[in-house]
C-alpha cells in the first residue's frame, strides 16, 4: 500500500506567528520536520501543505515537495484532504504535525504498519502516562482503549476516573494512556471524515478526533514508549534550539 506523508504548515499562529519559518539552530522548523519525516522507510513521499507563499519558497529552498492549499481550512486534517484529492493512486496518508522538529521516523513507520491492516480506517499512537502532572494537565489528551486496541474516547480530563482514590495515586492503581497527536488515514476515510459536520463532543472537548468517533469511525491505536515534542510557545522554541545544539543536528 502506497502511503504519503503530508505536513500541514499554516503561517498564522496566535502564539508564534510564522512558526514554520522560525529558526532552530540554523534550520527552519519546517525543514527540520521534513528532514525527519523523509527518513521514514514506509513513506513513498512527503509533501508540505501550506497556505502561504513564504513557506512554499522555504520548502523549495531545501529541495522539499510543497503544495499550496486553501487558507480557509479549519484544521490540518482538512489541509491533508485537499492534497490527498490529487493522489488517487495512494492507499493512505499520514498527517505529520508541522511543529514537531524532532519527530522520530520510527514513529511514522509504526503508525503505517497499523494502517496496513485492511480493516483499519484511522490510526494513531499512544503511550502510557509517566507523571501525575502530565495526567492532570488539560493540555494533554487522554484516551481509553477497548480490547481490540481501538480508541473508545478521548478527553482532556483523566479517564478513567478512579473513584475513591487520590489522583496522586492513580498511576499506581491503573494504566492511563496519553494520545500522541499523529494520525494516519486510509485515503477514502480521510475524504469522508473531512465532510462531516462538527459534533457536540468535539465542540465540548475541542478534540477533532471525537467527530470521527461520534460518526462511528474506528481509530486503531499503536502503543509507543516515546513521546512527541511540539513547539507551541516561545519557551518551547528556546528548548528546541537547545535540543538541536545538544544533539548536533
Amino acid at each position: 500500500m502506497q502511503t504519503i506523508g503530508i505536513i500541514p504548515a499554516r503561517y498564522a499562529s496566535t502564539r508564534l506567528p510564522g512558526k514554520p519559518l522560525l529558526d532552530i539552530a540554523g534550520k527552519s522548523m519546517i525543514q527540520r520536520v521534513y528532514e525527519q519525516a523523509i527518513q521514514a522507510k514506509l513513506l513513498s513521499k512527503v509533501i508540505v501543505a501550506t497556505d502561504d507563499e513564504r513557506i512554499i519558497q522555504e520548502v523549495k529552498s531545501f529541495g522539499g515537495l510543497v503544495q499550496m492549499t486553501d487558507q480557509s481550512h479549519a484544521s490540518g486534517t482538512d489541509r491533508c484532504a485537499e492534497v490527498a484529492k490529487h493522489f488517487q493512486d495512494i492507499g493512505a496518508i499520514v498527517n505529520i504535525q508541522g511543529d514537531e522538529p524532532f519527530i522520530d521516523p520510527l514513529q511514522i513507520d509504526l503508525l503505517i504498519t497499523r494502517l496496513q491492516d485492511k480493516e483499519v480506517q484511522i490510526a494513531t499512537l499512544v503511550r502510557k502516562f509517566q507523571t501525575t502532572a502530565a495526567l492532570l494537565n488539560p493540555n494533554t489528551a487522554k484516551v481509553v482503549l477497548n480490547e481490540r486496541q481501538e480508541a473508545m474516547y478521548f478527553s482532556r480530563s483523566p479517564i478513567p476516573y478512579l473513584r475513591g482514590v487520590s489522583p496522586s495515586l492513580w498511576l499506581e492503581r491503573a494504566t492511563y494512556y496519553q494520545h500522541i497527536g499523529i494520525y494516519g488515514y486510509k485515503r477514502a476515510t480521510l475524504l469522508e471524515i473531512t465532510e462531516l459536520p462538527q459534533g457536540q463532543l468535539e465542540r465540548i472537548e475541542s478534540l477533532e478526533q471525537l467527530r470521527w468517533l461520534e460518526n462511528n469511525y474506528s481509530i486503531s491505536v499503536a502503543l509507543t514508549e516515546k513521546t512527541s515534542f511540539g513547539v507551541d510557545t516561545i519557551e518551547d522554541l528556546e528548548k528546541a534550539r537547545l535540543m538541536a545544539k545538544e544533539i548536533k543536528v
